[in-house]
């Protein structure tokens, strides 16, 4: 992969709420995300200046994560604690869609997609740890995140792939014949194809990232992949990644306990279709910490995180 180009801060904007963990934008350049006492939050004027229109949409009375505009003014929203939900943006109405698969509670949503046919694919980073003990399951290295999809009209959902990585970021190709998900502590993307001679099989669409993909974001069929990349690698924690299972459990319990501060490190990329990277922008010593997602509007990106109390704003690279 090249050395990545700078990735230039416009300023930060406080927001109001802690961790707006996934950001996505509207046909109007408005960004929506979900923030850590539940409330789905509606941004406008951020690509202009350190201030914005703060509205609240809706509040989950849980904890909102990966999030996906719908086309009838409502979004799908990955609740960690509730499962998946359908918001409905008029009234800020919050339903549950599912909040268990394969005979098990969804502990930990993550992200999701909503695909044309009317169905709704969805990520579990964990069956075994909720969100805060996300650092546990990276450490353990658990292999227990899913790739699940929700048919049309039903309440039960199917597991498309599972032994996943700590599964987080989800992005459809602009054809539709495929999905893109990020195996956050295996540093990877991974393809799951939906149709063709392919359909229902995986491989690997990126490997050996420079970090840890978080969230994805394709704003447009024919826009890039944008990935956030939440932390760059950690050495030590590759090689515990290769000890035993009983070694890693201990380290788990060891860390959930331990003072975190995410790195100043930052960085996103993008990708198009062939799995070629587009774009690479990182900045060292930065202030905003653990990028978690990225979305692009008005000429700028938007980098939200799990760690901050507002969104950053930083220049959009010129298209290639």
């Amino acid at each position: 992969m090249n050395r990545p180009t700078a990735l230039v801060p416009r300023h930060y904007v406080a927001i109001g709420g802690r961790g707006p963990e996934d950001v996505v934008a509207d046909a109007r350049g408005r960004v929506l995300t979900g923030v850590e006492d539940g409330r789905i939050l509606r941004l406008d004027g951020l690509a202009d200046s350190g201030e914005a229109r703060v509205e609240v949409l809706a509040e989950t009375r849980g904890r909102p994560l990966g999030l996906d505009l719908l086309p009838d003014n409502a979004l799908l929203v990955c609740d960690a604690q509730r499962g998946l939900l359908r918001v409905d943006l008029a009234d800020g109405t919050a339903d549950v869609l599912a909040d268990s698969a394969a005979g098990e509670r969804l502990r930990f949503c993550s992200n999701v997609v909503a695909l044309p046919d009317g169905s709704v694919c969805f990520t579990v980073s964990s069956s075994r740890h909720p969100l805060e003990y996300w650092l546990a399951d990276l450490v353990e290295h658990t292999a227990t995140g899913r790739l699940l999809r929700l048919a049309p009209g039903s309440d039960t959902p199917t597991v498309l792939l599972d032994g996943l990585q700590f599964a987080n970021g989800l992005a459809a190709s602009a054809d539709g014949s495929f999905l893109v998900v990020a195996e956050t502590s295996a540093y990877r993307l991974t393809r799951y194809w939906l149709t063709g001679p392919r359909a229902g099989q995986s491989e690997p669409f990126a490997e050996n990232l420079p970090g840890m993909p978080d969230n994805l974001w394709r704003g447009t069929p024919d826009g890039p992949i944008w990935v956030a990349l939440a932390g760059p690698r950690v050495p030590p924690l590759d090689l515990l990644h290769r000890a035993a299972p009983a070694v890693r459990r201990s380290a788990a319990r060891v860390a959930v306990h331990a003072p975190f501060r995410p790195t100043g490190t930052i960085g996103v990329l993008a990708f198009d279709d062939t799995g070629t990277v587009v774009h690479h922008l990182a900045r060292r010593h930065s202030g905003f910490r653990m990028v978690t997602s990225v979305c692009e509007t008005g000429g700028r990106l938007i980098l939200g995180s799990l760690w901050e109390r507002g969104v950053a704003v930083c220049e959009a690279p010129v298209p290639k």
